[in-house]
């Protein structure tokens, strides 16, 4: 399986830097096999039935970039460094991991100053991440980064722009809960109050799961045969609440619709055979490719995603290699939008 089966050209103009107002006005593609309809994502209503159930992940972003100065003494004077961090993961012992820019201009053991309340110390570094510790905790270190961090906007946004005030809305969904997320389940973000409501009017039911969204989710797949990418991992939870509601929707007769390919992953690592799912928790590094058996995901709402990306195998996994490159040339000919504030999809394989 080679990585150029999974990709596609897409004029730069596609890339939304900005996503529509009201959030449900966002056009969507539904594909039924290969058969397309273009919508808009306030119609989703129209395409689910009573007793289906959507599974959202109410995963919530955190402002992990910051700006920061280091500070250094030495024979000719202090100097100072600009550094920029983005914050990847929490680690067990309270120390998180990070991406450090430079991280050549820090030394392990100097203190990367972010803000009048909120500092770090480098600790260590592997793998091109680095190992800090802030000097605050728990109520205090998340009210001071509230403050002093921005949005971690993915990188193909944050080239053309900064984050702003705007993103601190935009960039997190409606029912975010569970603070944890360096990038947001931007398939959700379509969703508003009004959209839950027709929602509930019409019958469909709803289950929230949690899948801490890394930076892992924009690395590049780097090798030929992507049978030899190794996955990156994330936190997630299916409480045993939601697993027993969504066991009963598919002892009824319903269809498993998550939102996003977070809650798919999380779903389709927590199924415990076809039809089947239990309670879960941990780090899942599951990759999906084309040849992947489905467990409990019927249908599956997402966004357009990048070329040669872990996602576009998953999608093509779902839906089918031939119709996700049908689906993607439809996409691209009729100007919807791609990437994380674009445009979404509602995909439902042939024998759905």
């Amino acid at each position: 399986m080679k990585l150029s089966e999974f990709d596609f050209d897409l004029p730069e103009d596609r890339i939304a830097l900005r996503p529509a107002r009201p959030r449900s006005s966002a056009r969507m593609l539904v594909a039924e096999g290969a058969r397309i309809t273009d919508a808009r994502v306030s119609d989703l209503p129209d395409w689910l039935r009573p007793g289906d159930r959507l599974v959202l992940n109410d995963t919530k972003v955190i402002p992990a970039r910051l700006s920061g100065l280091r500070r250094r003494g030495g024979a000719q004077g202090p100097t100072e460094a600009r550094i920029e961090a983005t914050l990847l993961e929490p680690g067990a012992d309270g120390s998180w991991s990070a991406l450090l820019k430079p991280l050549k201009k820090v030394r392990d053991g100097e203190t990367v100053v972010f803000s009048p309340d909120l500092s770090a110390r480098v600790e260590g570094r592997d793998d091109g991440s680095a190992h800090i510790r802030f000097n605050l905790e728990g109520d205090d270190f998340d009210a001071a980064l509230a403050q002093a961090g921005a949005m971690p906007l993915p990188p193909y946004i944050a080239s053309k722009r900064p984050a702003d005030a705007r993103d601190r809305d935009d960039y997190q969904t409606v029912w975010a809960a569970r603070r944890g997320a360096v990038a947001a389940p931007t398939a959700s973000l379509h969703f508003d109050d009004a959209l839950l409501d027709a929602l509930a009017a019409r019958g469909v039911q709803i289950s929230h799961v949690t899948l801490h969204v890394g930076a892992g989710t924009f690395l590049p797949v780097k090798v030929d045969d992507v049978r030899d990418h190794k996955m990156h991992s994330e936190w997630g939870e299916v409480s045993a609440d939601a697993a027993a509601e969504i066991a009963q929707t598919i002892a009824a007769g319903g269809r498993v619709v998550p939102v996003g390919t977070t809650a798919l992953r999380l779903l389709e690592t927590a199924a415990t055979g076809p039809g089947r799912i239990a309670a879960w928790q941990g780090d899942t590094d599951i990759f999906i490719t084309p040849g992947f058996r489905f467990q409990v995901s019927n249908g599956l709402m997402t966004n357009f995603h990048l070329p040669k990306s872990t996602l576009m195998m998953l999608v093509s996994a779902f839906q089918g290699s031939d119709e996700i490159r049908q689906i993607y040339a439809h996409a691209i000919a009729e100007g919807y939008r791609f990437f994380s504030y674009g445009d979404a999809s509602l995909l439902w394989p042939a024998d759905f």
